[in-house]
Parts: structure tokens; sequence; C-alpha cells
């Protein structure tokens, strides 16, 4: 039987005594290790972490710059900016999202669930201390009473924001673009891209599209920094004596504005000419009126788009209809889409043919209602043809088989120097994104494109425009700019100069051009003036003869002081067969009618302006396109030469329009 029981306390502690030194050692080490650590906050970083602590209490605010404006010529405004006011939520101070989201929704009109969904949503994405915009653009009734509720919901702010504006609405949107906020995937690709410039963070607004993306660096400006205290839920907690513990707010430096060729008279006027009530109606297409040393007076796209939902937050639904549009509202047709340009491409032809000597202004060439090459009837648009005409009555008349004759005689590769030379086939670099560079076909892009070679009979149908022959209004507006000068081929360009908020120049921006295709290039190619002048005459007559494709819709001819010159043209959406290529395009289906071209330049023989139609299923370039043209250019000589106006009628031409042989070129 154990006698354990019979040791007595002092005998026990001495048995455990070897063990508490164990315990008494760690104590001791952790005693230490605590000196150790508050030695070192309080003594060695004591000063350094106080100043962090009470820095706690000053919240940084972002003062975002305003961007600069666009100004017209006149130096009036056409993008600017308005104060506004926009709702955030902080995840990271938000105490119970869902009451919160209750109790602001039926003051902005926004489902709660929504509201709740939108700021999980950016937690996950974007972390707890990034505010999360709910709404945009509040009335003034939303900001009292939120502001009268935000005391009550921490994280819940009404901040005051700067809102871009653009006072034209729907005209000149693609070229204008719109702003946004900045994504996640390009806040890494823009920082790299402008290392050294910029340094861009999220939420920033940025240029999306159009001139608001090309100048967004310029026209930014530099954010300011702002301080207020706040209480430990990141509320403004305003006081009488502020302490701001050396930090000082920086102001923002506004943007530089840019001064655009644009004049806004002519802008609204091309803008109201595209959106015109007549028996075709609002017409879809672009339209750029430019003077001939490369300023550009009016852009416009049709249909359009409003860009200021995009800076008060566009919806998904709207965005969503936008996009699946059929007629693609957000494509600036000016330079994105290209089409074959039809018989405005002739032209060009009739250039090459005078110049390589294939017809002289007088040689006469049998034009009948259609031709056989190879086995294959190539039609006239006339159903009775023109027997024997010169070049120039070719171009009034808009004859095919005229054209059909020069393209067998020339070659596409002839054809293509030519048009090239004029600047069609390539871009034309004007400042505005996403510019196509259309296309001028040769027989060595075919083998490249198809690995096939090219065939004589489509030498035929590319020498009337169509084929593979693409391009766009701005290219067209360049190469008949160059055939009314009789050579030089301008660079169009947009921004004329940059100016500070002083109005201060920073930048001055001077007509530029390309070339003189009246002088030798290095491969020798040239063309003569007179040859131009051939070619300006017949497409004086398009405008003023008797047989004129587009006389029926110019006003302008009635002006004895001027007289303008330009082509009609008309491309069709698909192939019809023998027996229904006469048929009335108005009877088809929209989107089987023919696109309408007009290209044209005032006056004819000194062009001031010269300006390019693409009317997409309008049907014909006499109906579709040239009226169009014809109100932007009287709207021009309305107001820059008004002394050539008192000849005018004061109502339109009364005269019955063509009929269908006469558009339908």
């Amino acid at each position: 039987m154990s006698m354990d029981w019979l040791k007595n306390d002092e005998e026990e502690a001495r048995e455990y005594w070897g063990r508490y030194k164990y315990v008494y050692a760690l104590v001791g080490i952790f005693f230490c290790i605590l000196v150790a650590r508050l030695w070192q906050l309080q003594i060695i970083e004591g000063a350094e972490l106080r100043a962090f602590s009470e820095k706690n209490r000053v919240k940084e605010t972002k003062l975002p710059a305003p961007r600069g404006l666009f100004l017209d010529r006149e130096n009036r405004v056409l993008v600017d900016n308005l104060p506004g006011f926009d709702v955030t939520l902080t995840p990271q101070y938000v105490t119970h999202l869902e009451e919160t989201a209750e109790a602001i929704s039926p003051i902005i009109e926004i489902p709660a669930k929504e509201i709740v969904d939108t700021v999980k949503k950016s937690r996950y994405r974007d972390g707890p201390f990034r505010p999360v915009r709910i709404k945009d653009n509040l009335t003034k009734d939303e900001v009292y009473q939120l502001k009268v509720i935000r005391w009550d919901h921490p994280g819940l702010n009404v901040n005051e924001v700067i809102v871009r504006s653009y006072p034209l609405a729907d005209d000149g949107a693609q070229l204008f673009g719109y702003v946004g906020e900045i994504s996640r995937s390009q806040l890494p690709r823009l920082n790299e891209k402008f290392e050294g410039k910029v340094q861009f963070e999220q939420g920033d607004i940025i240029g999306k599209s159009g001139l608001e993306e090309v100048w967004d660096l310029t026209i930014r400006g530099k954010d300011g920094v702002s301080y207020v205290e706040v209480d430990a839920r990141g509320r403004e907690a305003p006081s009488e004596n502020p302490i701001y513990f050396g930090f000082k707010p920086k102001p923002y430096e506004a943007g530089n504005n840019l001064v655009l060729t644009l004049d806004k008279d002519i802008q609204e006027a091309a803008y109201a000419a595209m959106n015109r009530n007549d028996e075709i109606g609002p017409r879809i297409g672009g339209v750029v009126a430019m003077k001939s040393n490369g300023e550009i007076l009016a852009w416009v796209n049709s249909p359009s788009y409003n860009p200021n939902l995009f800076s008060t937050g566009i919806s998904t639904k709207l965005w969503s209809e936008l996009l699946n549009h059929p007629f693609k509202p957000m494509r600036n047709k000016v330079i994105q889409d290209h089409y074959s340009p039809g018989s405005t491409f002739k032209p060009f032809v009739a250039v090459a043919a005078l110049q390589e000597k294939i017809i002289n202004p007088t040689t006469l060439i049998h034009a009948p209602a259609q031709i056989i090459y190879g086995r294959r009837p190539y039609h006239d648009h006339s159903r009775h043809g023109y027997g024997y005409i010169p070049v120039t009555e070719a171009l009034e008349r808009s004859s095919n088989v005229f054209f059909y004759k020069m393209g067998i005689a020339l070659g596409i590769d002839r054809i293509a120097s030519y048009a090239k030379y004029l600047g069609l086939g390539g871009k034309t670099g004007v400042e505005v994104p996403h510019e196509v560079s259309g296309l001028i076909p040769t027989e060595e892009w075919k083998e490249k494109a198809y690995g096939e070679p090219w065939q004589p009979g489509e030498n035929l149908s590319n020498a009337i425009g169509q084929g593979f022959v693409l391009s766009t209004a701005l290219q067209m507006a360049v190469g008949f700019n160059a055939i009314g000068l009789e050579g030089p081929v301008v660079k169009p360009f947009i921004v004329q100069k940059i100016i500070d908020t002083d109005n201060n120049v920073l930048k001055q921006f001077e007509p530029e051009v390309v070339r003189d295709t009246s002088k030798p290039n290095a491969e020798g190619l040239v063309i003569d003036k007179k040859n131009f002048e051939v070619v300006k005459e017949g497409l004086r007559r398009v405008v003023n003869g008797k047989h004129g494709t587009a006389r029926w819709s110019a006003q302008l001819r009635e002006i004895p002081s001027i007289q303008a010159a330009g082509k009609t043209g008309t491309t069709q959406v698909r192939s019809w067969s023998a027996d229904e290529v006469y048929k009335k395009c108005n009877l088809r289906p929209l989107n089987l009618r023919h696109h309408g071209w007009f290209v044209g330049f005032a006056p004819y023989d000194k062009p001031e302006i010269t300006v390019a139609v693409l009317s997409q299923h309008s049907c014909s370039g006499s109906r579709g396109a040239a009226p169009i043209a014809k109100d932007i250019m009287l709207a021009y000589f309305r107001k820059y030469h008004p002394e050539l106006m008192k000849d005018a009628p004061s109502r339109h031409v009364s005269e019955s329009p063509p009929s269908d042989d006469e558009v339908a070129e």
C-alpha cells in the first residue's frame, strides 16, 4: 500500500520545483518581448505611429479635373462640362447594406436589390475601399433627401462631380465620341502605354471613342486633392479648427481646349439635311463637308445616339439596343464603313483614260444599252443607251458602257495607280480613331488575297466602282477635292489648335498637301491639268447640264454666281438578274435597296467646299444623296458668300424628278 498520501505540501512543492522554473522562464521571455514591443511602438516608432493614427481622421478626396472643351472655328462650344452630383456607397463603412439600400431606393428610384447586387459585385471585383457609384446626375430633390438620411447610413456619400455635356446631342456623336469610367482591363494596359505621362486609377473617367479618345491626354487635365476630417465610420465630421497633419490641398488643373475646324452652323445644316423629311425620309449613312485646304466643316452619321447618356451612366438595356441596332448608330460611317463607290468612281477612271491617251476630250465612244464581253452581257442603267458620246457626256449621263470600255482598255492596274494617286485605297490620316483604308484592287492583290489570277471581265465592273472597289466617304471627299484643285491631295484635319484655359495657343495645326498629282512622282506618274479640266467640265454638267443625273435636285444651278460640280453614284446591295435589273428600287425591301452616293465641290472652277454623302438604302445617288449635299453647300454659301446668293430663288426648283433610268446610275 502506497504511503504518498502521507506527504505534506512542502514536500510536494519541492517535487514540482524543477518544473516551475520553466514556467517562470517562459513568463519572463514573454514579458521581455512585450516590453521590447512596447518600447519599439512607444519610443522608437511612437511619433510616426501617432501621426499615422491621427491621419486616419483625415479623408483624402480626389478632385477630378474638368476635361477641356471642344470649340468650333468661331469658338462656340460643341462639348462642355456641367456640375452635377452622384451618390456612392463605400463597402468598408457600410454596416447594414440591405437597410441602406431600402432607404435610398425610393429616393433614387432604383430597386434595392439592384443596389445591393451592385455593391457586392464591386466589393468582390475592386475591394471594400473603392466607393461604388450608384447613380449619376442626381436632381436637387434627390441630393437633399440623400443628405438628410446619410448620417444614419455609414458609407453613404453624395459627391459633387463634373458631368461631360454634349449640347448637340445626337449631332456629331460619332465624331466627338463619349467618356466613361476606365475598366479593370484598360487600367494596366493604359498605364503601361502612357508610363511616365499619366498614372490612371480605378474610377478615372477617360475618353472611350472619337476625339474624346484620341485627345484624352491633352484634354484630361490634372486631378487635385482635398482633405476633410472624418469620424470612425468615414463620415465627414468638420470642426471649427480642422487639423490636416501636414497635408496640403492641391487644386485641379483643367484640361486644354480643342478648337476644331468644324463650323457649328454647317454642322447643324448637315445634321438637318440627313434627317430631312422628304419622300425617302431620314437618311442612313454619313456625310462629310471639307474645305479645299482639308479643314473639316461638318461630320454627321445617321442614325446616331446621344453621348450624354454615357456621361450619366447608360443602362444595360439601352447599350444592348445600340449594339444590336440594324444600322449601327455607334459606328462612325464616314470613316469606318467602306462601300463600293459606284459611279462616283468614274471620274477617276476618266482621268486615267485621258492621261493614258486612251481617249481625248473629243473622242466619241459608242455607248449602247449593253455590251457582250466574253459570254456575259454588261448592262447600262439606261435601257436605250446613248449612242456615240464624249467623256464629258459620259460623266453627265453616267454611262456604264462607256466606262466598261475604259476598263477594258486601261486594265485594273492602271486604274488602280491613278485612283490611289488621287487619295483612294488608303487611310487619309485624319485624327479620328478606327479609320479603315478601303480597297483599290490590283492583279497582285487578288493573287495574294484569293490565290487566283485577275479575270479580264473584272475590269468592267471595277471600272464603274463595283466589284472589289471599296471607299469611305472621307476618301471620296479627298479624291474629288484633288480633282477640283487640279492636282493637290490634301490631308483632312479637324483640330485647328490647342489652347489653354487662358486662351494661349499651345499648338497650331496647318493645312498639309500630301502630294501634288500634277507633278511627277518617283515613278513618273503625273496628271496633266488639262485632263483635270475636262473631267471637271463633265462633273459640272452632272449638276448643271440638261441630262445631268443630279440636275433635278441642284438648286445651286439657278444661282448664276455659283456652279457646283459633282457625281452621283448608285451601288447595288446585291446582284440582280437581267429581268430584275430595271425593277423599281423603292418596291424592294429596305435592306435590298441600292445605296446612293453624291460627291461634289463648289464653285466648280475654284472649289472652296467639297461634300461627300453616302446614303444607304436610298435607291439612288440623285434622290438619296445629292439633295443632302445641296443643302450643305447652300448653307455654306449663305454664310460665307451672301453676296453671291442675291439671285437665289426663294423656293426650291420646281422640276419633275428624273426617271428610273436617270437615277439608277
